[in-house]
């Protein structure tokens, strides 16, 4: 017995331990303090949809729900198909078909496991940004990579990191990207054999500015090689519960992807794959979905700027980045005392430990009861 314990005691916690604690582990008792409010709580710390999943979508769940055998790790032709067609209706991608599209199961799941399934492991580096979505640094760390956060090729020099995380419009600073910071990106990344992954998941949720995509024609001249786009249905279509996703982009890179994933047994679900399809064929329950989201988005930047905050980019995705120049967990800490729960910005690295992040992602009610509470 104790041989069979010593063994358990080897492997326990060995990958674990290479992780930091997660993050909204840590808020407890903001949530508490802010569920006690007699209103009850606002929680705008996780950008959880919150509004109905179209019908449109629902049945095409069904419609795909009576296929009784295994899907496809490429997913249906229609899919990826669908997929690039969005692309190209929606941001303007050219050159991109259903070669260059994989289908996964969500893309929080995607990002964590692409580095490893790249062949990036110990002695490479993943470059991240400096205010960054926590998984960009799982995803190294689950490698055995090193992460080295960056926001500007110049402070990298002449160094050849294996892949690189970009993501604009930003989670959690709604930051945008420009057209020529992107060139640049792509050029630096080019020259050095770099792999450069760009999380577009906030795409289609722009408010004060245009958000290109890394595959643009703009961006990239229409060349995809070496550049991999990534892109979520759980904002713009409501389908978080559906873990719906695609990496889009260079079809070597796909195929490579392809390849470790079929080992690995990594399938989208065929009933989420017509699902999918429905959703990246209409447009109009985008438009419908963004239009709520700003709606909300007004009325909650004006009750924080009126409060006294100050927000800084957030001129796209579902957040406003917020500060009152105060430590953040002492700004969550006021917002509770209201009812009120926000994301500290030390969630998203040393350089968010003054901002809050706020998410679009409560109902009208919930959005209304914050600005009033913050009016107060």
């Amino acid at each position: 017995m104790k041989a069979g314990a010593d063994v358990k005691a080897g492997f326990r916690g060995r990958v674990s331990a290479s992780l930091p604690d997660f993050p909204w582990d840590t808020l407890a008792g903001a949530k508490a303090a802010a569920a006690a409010h007699p209103g009850g709580i606002v929680d705008l710390s996780v950008g959880t949809p919150v509004d109905p999943v179209p019908a449109l979508i629902r049945d095409a769940l069904a419609a795909g729900s009576g296929f009784p055998g295994y899907p496809t790790t490429i997913g249906t032709v229609e899919l990826r198909r669908a997929a690039a067609s969005s692309l190209a209706r929606r941001h303007g991608v050219t050159g991109l078909d259903e070669s260059g599209i994989l289908p996964v199961i969500g893309t929080k799941e995607a990002i964590a496991g692409l580095t490893s399934l790249l062949g990036i492991g110990a002695g490479d580096t993943v470059v991240i940004p400096e205010v960054a979505y926590p998984t960009y640094e799982v995803s190294a760390l689950l490698a055995g990579a090193n992460a080295v956060r960056a926001d500007s090729t110049l402070q990298l020099g002449p160094s050849a990191p294996a892949l690189m995380f970009i993501n604009s419009p930003s989670n959690p600073t709604g930051k945008v990207l420009g057209v020529d910071h992107l060139r640049k990106v792509v050029g630096w990344a080019r020259e050095r054999g770099t792999v450069l992954v760009s999380d577009e998941c906030y795409l289609g949720l722009c408010w004060d500015d245009e958000a290109l995509s890394i595959l643009d024609p703009r961006v990239c001249d229409g060349d995809h090689t070496g550049l991999l786009a990534v892109h979520s249905l759980s904002k713009i279509s409501n389908l978080a519960s559906y873990r719906a996703g695609f990496l889009a982009g260079d079809p070597e890179l796909i195929g490579e992807l392809l390849a470790v994933r079929k080992h690995a047994g990594l399938m989208v679900p065929f009933p989420v794959q017509t699902a999918m399809t429905a959703a990246l064929d209409d447009d109009a329950h985008v438009d419908e979905q963004r239009e709520r989201y700003r709606a909300r988005r007004e009325i909650l930047l004006g009750a924080v700027t009126a409060a006294g905050f100050r927000v800084d980019d957030s001129e796209a995705g579902l957040y406003l980045w917020a500060t009152r120049d105060e430590p953040c967990r002492d700004t969550v800490a006021w917002l509770a005392e209201r009812g009120i729960l926000a994301a500290p910005g030390d969630f998203y690295g040393p350089a968010g430990v003054r901002h809050v992040r706020m998410a679009l992602t409560a109902t009208d009610e919930r959005i209304a009861a914050a600005r009033d509470r913050l009016s107060a």
